[in-house]
């Protein structure tokens, strides 16, 4: 296994990156990080998955792939959520990051 960051972990199939998400924010961010997780606000409720589609189409953007490169591993009912990223190192995901976060890869 190999990690560039504690959020980003690799495993057989792609990237596990860890999420904390604020649901019902005022617009749809990535915010930070804290505890070894990407702190992400989207505007969706949480109700009938809609956060959880709301925080797949943010990291897919975010991330520049597409929304099926994106799957919800875990935390499907609470804040702190696992995903699995396709198609990217996690050396990648973080240098992507980084950028979105404002900082320099």
């Amino acid at each position: 296994m190999y990690t560039v960051h504690a959020m980003l972990r690799e495993d057989a199939e792609g990237v596990v990156l860890t999420v904390r998400v604020k649901p019902r924010a005022r617009r749809n961010s990535i915010i930070g990080m804290r505890n070894d997780a990407l702190l992400v606000e989207v505007t969706a409720p949480p109700e009938q998955n809609k956060a959880n589609d709301a925080v797949i189409a943010l990291l897919a953007e975010a991330l520049n792939i597409s929304k099926s490169r994106v799957e919800l591993l875990s935390g499907q009912t609470h804040r702190d959520k696992r995903l699995r990223i396709w198609g990217l190192t996690p050396s990648q995901c973080w240098e992507r990051l980084q950028v979105v976060l404002g900082q320099r890869p």
